[in-house]
């Protein structure tokens, strides 16, 4: 027989606070033609994306995560040193060591928390937001800050036609906390290595050490490519559309609600068609409200899910109390869906 006495945690757990930071400079496609053969159609046509928000060199990984955790701190009403635990979704931390979560922690003056980054891609929301609840069910902690951000700019190749309007810089955060009744459901999540090569990094970051440098991409002007993200659009289009919303639907199933029940619909920002197709797919009803945070915002990765939910609630197009399905979805390939009222 066990000698362990069993965990303390709350019943259950719900998002209590969201808050987002878009950096200051924002990009027309105008500014992306400059380097590419397109035009302002073809890219809106493509992916629906009108203008996105770049980082400028203050505007760090860091610096944008304080902002976005400082507004969700304070929408939830709780004080910086109450947070137990800090987790950061980032593919754009350039440190191996140490993880960005444990200066954030710092400077936001949450104390000694528990702080690590996790690495998910666009799907990295769902992966936090699991945790979170677990660790606040389980009792290691009472509130959690989940924070995806990215400066996917830096990751850009603004020469290659097939990628070079889509991403855009960003942070969302969320304090997740202890609750009496479920407010978020089931996770369904998971993930297709075999197709791990349609969404990656263009070169490694040990090409750089010590490798044949006459290997590495070149740009127009003969300079080495800083490594960036590519994929194969048309894959990773059909992917999502068909199989995502499969994970979608089991999402719903799991939290044991219908489309019919639902007040708002936030997938993950990668691309206009993808959205729509996808709430055809689900065969949505009108009612629903969706997010749409990628015509003006771009794909922002990991922070594309609380930024997009941030200003719904701020628009007023959605409310607090509001049933809302997200889903994540993207490189290795991975993904995580779930149900949760909105804060």
């Amino acid at each position: 027989m066990s000698k362990i006495k069993p965990s303390k945690g709350a019943p259950y757990a719900r998002i209590l606070g969201v808050g987002g930071y878009r950096p200051t400079r924002v990009v027309p496609n105008e500014v992306i033609l400059e380097k590419i053969d397109s035009s302002d159609e073809w890219i809106r046509s493509r992916s629906g994306i009108a203008t996105r928000h770049w980082a400028s060199p203050e505007e760090t990984v860091a610096a944008m995560s304080v902002e976005a955790s400082g507004k969700a701190i304070a929408d939830a009403g709780i004080r910086p040193e109450q947070i137990g635990a800090v987790v950061v979704s980032t593919v754009s931390h350039f440190h191996q060591t140490p993880a960005i979560a444990t200066e954030i922690a710092d400077r936001i003056g949450a104390g000694k928390p528990a702080a690590f980054d996790i690495s998910a891609g666009c799907a990295g929301f769902g992966y936090g937001l699991t945790l979170a609840k677990g660790m606040i069910v389980e009792g290691s902690a009472e509130y959690v800050l989940v924070i995806g951000v990215e400066r996917l700019s830096d990751l850009t190749d603004l020469e290659d036609r097939a990628t070079a309007f889509l991403f855009g810089d960003g942070a969302g955060a969320v304090v997740v906390g202890p609750s009496g009744e479920p407010h978020i459901g089931p996770t369904v999540w998971g993930s297709e290595g075999d197709k791990a090569s349609t969404i990656k990094q263009t070169v490694p970051w040990d090409a750089f050490h010590g490798g044949n440098v006459s290997t590495l991409p070149l740009d127009s002007q003969g300079a080495i490519k800083f490594p960036a993200i590519t994929q194969e659009g048309q894959a990773v289009f059909r992917w999502a559309v068909f199989e995502m919303a499969k994970v979608a639907q089991q999402a719903l199933d799991a939290a044991g609600i219908t489309a019919d029940d639902l007040d708002v619909f936030i997938p993950h920002q990668a691309n206009l068609r993808i959205i729509d197709s996808m709430v055809k797919t689900l065969k949505l009803p009108e009612h629903v409200t969706v997010a749409r945070d990628v015509e003006t915002t771009g794909n922002t990765s990991a922070a594309s899910i609380p930024l997009a939910m941030e200003r719904l609630l701020a628009t007023g197009k959605a409310k607090s109390g509001d049933t809302a399905l997200v889903i994540g979805f993207g490189a290795g390939l991975v993904y995580a869906a779930t149900v949760v009222t909105l804060p």
